[in-house]
């Protein structure tokens, strides 16, 4: 089971390729992506009798996107893919699923993937 997931707007959109399967999920993560991501991955594939022990292959929208969704996606699924020791590739733009899927089966493993923000990081000056 292959799992491509984008955490860079609040609505959290992931697709689950089993062989020639896919199976499209959103949900409405606003503020509770963090608190909630590892319990919908889990459901989802829950759904489809497989766990995480199932992963054969991870994609990601990297960005350009929310600051905190890509962090939090980003951080989520490359731990998951460092811990079950599965390739995970980052891709951008419109046609990123088809990407990943391609790298993926090309067999090529970032190991970990680097959020692409699209600008600079703003950097406050402390108050104190």
């Amino acid at each position: 089971m292959i799992i491509l997931l984008d955490t860079s707007t609040p609505v959290c959109k992931l697709t689950l390729v089993d062989g020639d399967q896919q199976f499209h999920d959103e949900w409405q993560a606003e503020r509770t992506l963090a608190k909630n991501l590892l319990t919908f991955l889990r459901n989802q594939l829950q759904i489809r009798q497989k766990t995480f022990d199932d992963i054969t292959g991870i994609g990601v929208m990297k960005g350009p996107g929310s600051f905190t969704g890509l962090r939090i996606g980003l951080t989520v699924l490359n731990t998951i893919a460092d811990t079950r020791q599965v390739p995970i590739v980052g891709t951008t733009g419109e046609d990123w699923q088809t990407e990943a899927l391609r790298r993926l089966t090309a067999g090529e493993n970032e190991q970990i993937v680097l959020p692409l923000y699209g600008r600079e990081a703003t950097i406050t000056t402390p108050r104190k």
